[in-house]
């Protein structure tokens, strides 16, 4: 079992343990996954064992004003920009992708998706940077496949994923890069952000030494084994879930890759956040989290791109 296809089983683990999905779909999307009824019986008890019951979770919101000097006074609204579907040139054929523009762009975006794929959420968050500023691209890593909507469910979607070579996903990201550029205004800063699965492939463009990344985000993204960061540009803000032991364990090595390759960086640890606690359509989701990490991804952005105008 490589690497990749390990974390995919280990997803599958603990979304059983923690009451998403059911014993029995647990075993039928592990043995999407190549992995064998006995192991996989295996694996869910080491699972249980390790998490010694389930996670809680917890919503809220807060919100405040401030106001000093002469008054100001606007209305104004904000909303999702809507997206559109487009098809461009990749190194083995056509690439998918929802595409959401910003009106006055202030760089671009390239988002990378979860184990399930180019889905309604993915493309919400792409429009949502656009919102913000940010044109985003939200790259299909299965356009090869035909794209996400070409499988019949997630558990199908993840078992594809697995049988694909990381090194492609690497050249399909790189190839959306190109096309993003393309696509905002000469000199914009070009930033990438990706989630769960998508948070390990940004660990893997990084240390593909992709020279045009002024700012990378991967959220709760196991560090590939032994990546070699040395080479890239970008400031990069690693977010994490405090009850995400799985991914945690791996955050050690990316501080020290980091480290090595003098990156400038910020590992955030949202305390009472598990693993996906940025989805809102997952079981998972915690607001104040998700709500604290989208103002500090667009802060994060908004300083690389002063950052890098500055050199």
């Amino acid at each position: 079992m490589t690497e990749l296809q390990q974390y995919l089983a280990e997803e599958v683990a603990e979304d059983h343990i923690d009451g998403i999905i059911t014993r029995r779909e647990a075993i039928r999307r592990l043995g999407l996954l190549g992995v064998g009824a006995a192991t996989a019986s295996s694996m869910l008890a080491a699972e249980a064992a390790a998490h010694g019951g389930g996670h809680g979770h917890g919503h809220g919101h807060g919100g405040g004003g401030h106001g000093h000097g002469h008054p100001e006074a606007t209305t104004s609204t904000w909303a999702p920009v809507p997206r559109e579907s487009i098809t461009f040139a990749g190194p083995r054929g056509p690439l998918l992708a929802a595409w959401a523009p910003a009106t006055q762009p202030r760089g671009g975006v390239l988002v990378i998706h979860e184990n399930r794929g180019l889905t309604a959420h993915i493309r919400d968050v792409a429009g949502r940077f656009a919102a913000s500023g940010y044109s985003a691209l939200a790259l299909d890593l299965l356009s090869e496949e035909g794209g996400t909507g070409a499988f019949p469910g997630e558990a199908e979607v993840a078992a594809a994923l697995a049988q694909i070579p990381p090194e492609r996903f690497d050249a399909d990201m790189k190839a959306a890069l190109s096309e993003l550029d393309k696509r905002v205004p000469r000199k914009s800063t070009l930033a990438a952000i990706g989630f769960c699965f998508g948070g390990g492939m940004i660990w893997r463009l990084l240390a593909a030494k992709e020279p045009r990344l002024s700012a990378a985000t991967p959220f709760y993204g196991p560090f590939p084994a032994g990546a070699n960061l040395n080479g890239s540009r970008a400031d990069v803000l690693g977010v994490y879930g405090g009850l995400d032991a799985r991914v945690n364990a791996s955050m050690p090595a990316a501080k020290a890759a980091l480290d090595a390759a003098r990156l400038d960086y910020e590992l955030l640890t949202f305390s009472e956040a598990d693993h996906a606690f940025f989805n809102d359509t997952g079981a998972r989701f915690q607001v104040q989290a998700a709500e604290e990490a989208w103002r500090r991804v667009i802060g994060w952005f908004d300083d690389a791109g002063h950052h890098k105008h500055r050199q």
